[in-house]
């Protein structure tokens, strides 16, 4: 592993492994899919204003027809307190509470149980994962996706690149919608990572993968999954196993500033599992926390937060899978 500068191969594999979504017609996606199944997963939690469409437009699109993409279409829900869950499965989603799937392990609150979860609910050749919070989503979101994965063999990953712009109270557009990306992770891929230097969105909710790939892999359960499945496949398969597809815009809800700075807990430590695996620096807790402060009525007061350090092991390791498949 290098550090402190750009690697080389980070702008060719950027100009050799970047499409648009216009790269991948939806016919010619189509005809290379064949007998594989596709699993789309939406882990979801109190996303009822926005859930439906996206599935909506799946079920209206991309399922069935004379070329379906889409065999599987699941909602994970996470302990959603609206109408998440009812409104996806009016839509035409499957619906799963995180509970219901390998019931036999104890759930925890994050992104990434859901989604591993989500994978043991499915049983697809190819999972593409979406955020359930879009409101620019469209079909080929999905179709470009696929793309790749089912038109190249030495493809394992596919990531989503877009612009995301930042939505404010008065629907105004400015710059600046992936904070934690700039801050956060972009930064650590730079100066730990430079051969993934050319990923423009490490971060997406919005990706496809082979089912032989995620399976193996371990999943940490809060918001630092994305980071890990982006490192851990260049690791053990070499950044050619990963390709971006622009998506053109990204339109979604807005997290505020205290959550973004648990999700950039999150990344932190997850980076910092794969830089110090033998705990020579410091040894990760299950029970870390970050403090963070806020003004109430008796003035400045201090709030704790935990951060999610539970990872989940690959599924080809977890016995209940290795039964229900």
């Amino acid at each position: 592993m290098q550090t402190g500068r750009v690697h080389p191969d980070a702008v060719a594999w950027f100009a050799r492994r970047t499409s648009t979504a216009a790269h991948w017609p939806r016919e010619e996606v189509a005809r290379a899919k064949g007998t594989r199944r596709v699993s789309v997963v939406i882990p979801a939690r109190d996303e009822e204003a926005t859930v439906a469409t996206i599935v909506t437009s799946i079920r209206q699109h991309l399922v069935g027809g004379v070329a379906p993409l889409v065999d599987e279409l699941v909602v994970m829900d996470s302990d959603s307190a609206d109408g998440t869950a009812q409104v996806a499965r009016a839509a035409g989603a499957t619906v799963f509470a995180t509970h219901e799937v390998l019931p036999d392990v104890p759930t925890v609150p994050g992104k990434g149980e859901a989604m591993w979860r989500g994978v043991a609910a499915t049983s697809g050749d190819i999972v593409v994962f979406l955020d359930a919070d879009l409101r620019s989503f469209t079909p080929d979101y999905v179709v470009g996706l696929l793309g790749p994965l089912l038109l190249d063999p030495s493809v394992h990953l596919v990531k989503a690149a877009y612009e995301r712009p930042l939505v404010d109270g008065s629907g105004a557009r400015l710059a600046g919608g992936g904070r934690v990306t700039e801050l956060v992770a972009r930064p650590l891929l730079n100066l730990h990572w430079p051969e993934l230097a050319g990923v423009a969105q490490p971060l997406s909710g919005e990706y496809a993968i082979r089912r032989a790939l995620i399976e193996s892999l371990p999943i940490p359960c809060g918001y630092g999954v994305e980071f890990a499945l982006l490192v851990d496949t260049a690791e053990r398969l070499g950044i050619d196993a990963i390709a971006q597809v622009d998506l053109g815009e990204r339109v979604h809800r807005h997290q505020d500033e205290q959550q973004l700075g648990r999700m950039a807990a999150q990344i932190w430590q997850v980076a910092l599992d794969r830089l110090d695996p033998h705990y020579l620096i410091a040894r990760p807790s299950t029970e870390a926390e970050i403090a963070q402060f806020v003004y109430g009525p008796e003035g400045l007061r201090i709030e704790r937060h935990s951060v999610d350090a539970l990872v989940r092991p690959p599924l080809r390791q977890v016995p209940e899978y290795a039964l229900e498949g």
